[in-house]
């Protein structure tokens, strides 16, 4: 059978957006209409006729409308294989009419959520009926539609004026598969309630993560890869992904990658001064603090101006003129904001192809969370990396103590070098990055790195010497040799902040000693693969 002539309907919906409508179209094509509650009224209220489902069933809602759908009257109208002997035969035996249409949303679970309900409030959330019809509706798709979305209705209307009043096997087909898609995420966004929220499971024993398509992007990491941009069904902090975007060509993989790793550690200094972070490839490659945000952002584009070009920035200030203006002096693909000033925006619209996302809050670096990386045959989920550290937090293990300078120098490069691939190696001085060492397989290379691009940033800036001379070193995981340390040593630092827990502490402690340099243990890394 490929198409279906419409002549009994059934809706039933929280959202009424469109319901007015359809129902019109349906009733233009002579279809009768069956509701229940809050749609009725509204179909009625429109001067619809709308038969009530207790109507329909012969038996009444009950249990404070628990039960009205749940009944032989609508699934045996829904599920029976109208070419099928046998089913014709009980549909007449016991009086069950052909439901042709099924328009349901679903009870606004996640909504409810995140408004902060009480327990008893989410759990009357949870949808029983609607679920049940949208499953049976789409498994008999060969004979029935369902709608799930209001966006869907224009497209139904549409079909049936062309089909005099009939559905094609093909819409039936797609709505069918969006239906179970919005089943599971509604089934997933509920387990994920329980688990998390109401159980306060770290790590249940099946894992559902609801998600909806946001955006297909033009392409992955590269041109023959595809992708798409997801967003969480239930609550969720905002983040990059729900930025406006208020110019610019549309966000590829590679952009919402990178804009992300730079809003991640800029919002470590969300409560600081005003911040700048560039990011290349995912790397910070310059941050620093300033007096103003135009300062911040000369003193990070200093760390390294060859890298920042074709960047990411990410500011935790209102963006301002002055700052957008020096930010147009070089290619930079895009730039995150809380938000920006008239002047910021008429600065950047004169680069048609910078992109500038506005974040609003930013996000609260020490929430709580999962991160999921696919593997071959597998996931591996963790807790999200939000460990911070403090003054009190850090462990002198040298013979000298560390200065003022030195204590805030480490911190910052400590804050740095957690969002640097590891292995990590962050110089820092006077609030600003000196020089980044990224993503090496040894440490002593990432610390002879960032050395060697400290000098680099230092002839093309013109400066006497590099910001590596009296800077703090930090290190993403410990010192395993006294040979990284010795780089830094050779690099100019003077204070060193790294995790510490080697089996060859006590000759790096010697080492340290020896050159004269202060160093804290904080007793935790910060491992970025």
């Amino acid at each position: 059978m490929s198409n279906v002539k419409i002549t009994r309907a059934l809706l039933s919906v929280s959202d009424k957006a469109g319901l007015v409508e359809l129902g019109q179209a349906l009733a233009r094509h002579g279809v009768e209409l069956l509701s229940t509650g809050g749609t009725a009224r509204a179909l009625r209220d429109a001067g619809l006729t709308v038969k009530d489902v207790s109507e329909h069933t012969g038996f009444p809602e009950m249990m404070d409308g628990r039960v009205k759908t749940l009944h032989p009257m609508v699934h045996g109208g829904l599920l029976a294989v109208r070419d099928d002997a046998e089913h014709a035969q009980a549909m007449v035996e016991h009086g069950i009419a052909p439901i042709d249409l099924v328009v349901v949303n679903l009870y606004p679970f996640a909504q409810t959520v995140a408004k902060g309900a009480e327990r008893d409030e989410i759990i009357e959330n949870i949808d029983i009926g609607g679920p049940s019809m949208v499953r049976s509706a789409a498994k008999n798709h060969h004979y029935v539609a369902i709608a799930t979305d209001p966006a869907d209705y224009a497209m139904i209307i549409a079909e049936l004026d062309v089909n005099d009043g009939a559905t094609t096997l093909d819409l039936r087909r797609r709505l069918a598969a969006k239906a179970f898609a919005a089943t599971a995420a509604y089934d997933a966004t509920i387990s994920s309630w329980f688990a998390f929220a109401d159980q306060g499971e770290g790590f249940p024993a099946s894992l559902s993560v609801p998600l909806k398509k946001g955006a297909e992007l033009r392409y992955g990491e590269n041109p023959h890869q595809k992708a798409a941009l997801y967003l969480p069904l239930g609550p969720s902090a905002r983040g990059i992904a729900q930025a406006e975007q208020v110019q610019g060509k549309e966000l590829s993989y590679n952009n919402y990658n990178d804009a992300d790793a730079a809003l991640e550690l800029v919002s470590e200094f969300r409560d600081g001064p005003p911040t700048v972070v560039i990011v290349k490839h995912a790397n910070p490659c310059g941050v620093a603090t300033g007096a103003t945000l135009v300062e911040a952002y000369e003193a990070a584009l200093a760390c390294d101006s060859v890298s920042a070009f074709g960047g990411i920035i990410a500011v935790n200030r209102p963006l301002d003129g002055p700052t957008a203006e020096a930010i147009s002096g070089i290619f930079t693909e895009v730039v995150a904001a809380p938000s920006a000033d008239g002047a910021a925006k008429a600065v950047f619209a004169k680069k048609k192809n910078l992109r500038l996302l506005l974040t609003g809050e930013l996000p609260d670096p020490a929430r709580p969370g999962l991160t999921l990386k696919t593997i071959a045959g597998g996931m591996l989920v963790q807790s999200r990396d939000n460990g911070r550290i403090g003054h009190d937090d850090l462990k002198v293990v040298t013979k000298r103590e560390p200065t003022t300078q030195e204590l805030e120098d480490c911190l910052f490069a400590w804050t740095v070098a957690k969002h640097v691939k590891s292995n990590a190696i962050v110089y820092a001085r006077g609030g600003s990055t000196a020089g980044v060492g990224a993503g090496q397989m040894n440490r002593l290379e990432s610390a002879r790195i960032a050395a060697w691009k400290a000098r680099d940033a230092a002839e093309k800036a013109g400066w006497a010497e590099p910001r590596t001379i009296g800077s703090a070193v930090a290190s993403d995981a410990f010192f395993p040799f006294a040979d990284g340390l010795l780089a830094a040593v050779e690099a100019g630092a003077t204070a060193v902040i790294q995790p510490g827990g080697s089996i060859r502490d006590e000759e790096v402690i010697a080492a340290a000693d020896e050159a004269g340099l202060a160093m804290v243990f904080t007793g935790m890394r910060h491992f970025r693969h």
